[in-house]
């Protein structure tokens, strides 16, 4: 039996699994655990066994728990909420001007964060009710949610690309800077979209009447406007440090923890209940990610020792023939496929090992201390537009859970395709341009 066809029925095993529902670090695991040890024998145990030293030495990753702690520190004190109120208040008067403000909280949300899954949650509970009650498109607005919700993992401080940075040995804070633009690129596309759509037909996005905008004083307007430069300052006051080099990932991330907490207590924010709130659901999604990064790193070890990325450079190259052009939107489709059973953690950590040796090798055009940050930021976008692809998408079903029993998973499926479209346009943009994702680094870090 061919290493080749070997690893084929690694991969087609776990998908198979992942129909059964369980969950994705078991079934990862399970698999690389299994093939390490039916290939190699009893020292095939030592593959998983490396894979959990690998982790342990991977000193970044202590970021992970203080950029979550962040994010449920916003929710749970309630300064999400006065987030929407402002956006509401400034934005309630335009067409579709609650949905214009949704997408603006996500961006604040992504930026305390570095996750979706908070993005999504807020916006489902908080912003989705309130649309809804003011006779909102609940298509639009649904779709506005989810891929507002995803700018979690491109704009910094993104946990994806911290990810892909021990991986892929690239900065970290070029890869946060350079999904800064396409981050604000695709937000803007949103906004457009919306602000056509509503301009077109003003039922789809009612704006404030009269006499609700009335009722609002200047004086609550700049009140609930000095509430959101909170975010703002305690983004400033981690990202800062670490982009000019006066604080390492880890350091910058426990400054944005502890002003995070720091500006709740001083609020009254902060109480037993808060504290031990945010420590569970803290420690639920770091330990998640933690046994996904096992599992991965596992898997990814057998498919290297059974010769995957020889395979991969084979397949491309020789097989199929392919230009430089055509291999990078083969793994772009590859990603939009896999996401679809796997979430961004576990798809990164099993095939970019893979892409990125091949990715260095193709002709490009684009400088070769530019490749892998540029291809960083387009693997992010396509993992934020396999979020949100039927049948499987992970935003959708999270979408479904938390939504109102008014929005069906068909309204959901439907909501997705215009949002879908406008994020693949994006991703087409940067391909195109790439100094769209480089010239903020460059101009940050001053190389060439």
């Amino acid at each position: 039996m061919s290493y080749g066809f070997i690893a084929l029925f690694m991969f087609g095993s776990m998908i198979v699994l992942f129909l059964t529902g369980q969950r994705v670090f078991a079934v990862i695991g399970f698999v690389a655990s299994v093939a390490s040890i039916a290939l190699w024998g009893t020292g095939g145990s030592d593959m998983p066994f490396n894979a959990a030293i690998k982790l342990m030495n991977w000193y970044q990753i202590a970021c992970l728990p203080m950029f979550v702690w962040m994010g449920y520190i916003l929710s749970e004190t309630k300064m999400a909420d006065e987030l929407y109120r402002m956006f509401h208040v400034w934005f309630g008067p335009v067409p579709g001007g609650l949905a214009i403000g949704t997408v603006f909280l996500m961006i604040m949300i992504a930026a305390m964060n570095g996750l979706s899954v908070a993005g999504l949650a807020i916006g489902a509970t908080l912003a989705l009710p309130e649309m809804l009650r003011r006779n909102y498109d609940k298509v639009m607005i649904t779709g506005i949610i989810q891929g507002g919700a995803s700018l979690g993992i491109l704009v910094p401080p993104s946990v994806v690309l911290v990810l892909y940075a021990m991986i892929a040995r690239q900065p970290v804070g070029n890869l946060w800077l350079a999904g800064v633009m396409p981050g604000l690129l695709m937000a803007a596309v949103f906004i457009i979209y919306v602000l056509v759509r509503c301009t077109i037909n003003p039922r789809a996005g009612p704006a404030l009447s009269r006499e609700e905008r009335a009722a609002i004083t200047w004086g609550e307007r700049f009140r609930l406007l000095g509430a959101g430069t909170i975010p703002v300052v305690i983004f400033g006051g981690m990202i800062l440090p670490f982009i000019y080099g006066w604080a390492s990932l880890v350091e910058a991330s426990v400054v944005g923890a502890v002003l995070a907490t720091a500006v709740a207590a001083v609020r009254g924010r902060v109480n037993r209940r808060v504290f031990e709130a945010c420590m569970t659901q803290t420690l639920g999604v770091s330990c998640m990610f933690m046994w996904i990064l096992l599992a991965a790193l596992a898997f990814g070890a057998v498919f290297d020792g059974l010769g995957a990325v020889r395979a991969i450079e084979g397949l491309f190259l020789n097989d199929l023939g392919l230009g430089p052009w055509g291999i990078l939107i083969m793994m772009q489709l590859s990603f939009l496929v896999m996401g679809m059973f796997l979430d961004d953690t576990a798809m990164l950590i099993i095939v970019a090992p893979l892409y990125i040796p091949l990715v260095w090798k193709l002709d490009l055009g684009i400088p070769p201390q530019d490749v892998l940050i540029w291809y960083g930021v387009l693997y992010t976008i396509t993992c934020q537009i396999a979020y949100m692809t039927p049948p499987f998408g992970y935003n959708l079903f999270l979408m479904r859970a938390m939504a109102p029993k008014s929005v069906t998973l068909a309204d959901i499926y439907r909501s997705i395709f215009p949002i879908v479209s406008l994020m693949v346009l994006t991703l087409i943009l940067v391909m195109i341009y790439p100094d769209i994702a480089l010239w903020l680094p460059h101009q940050v870090y001053g190389y060439p």
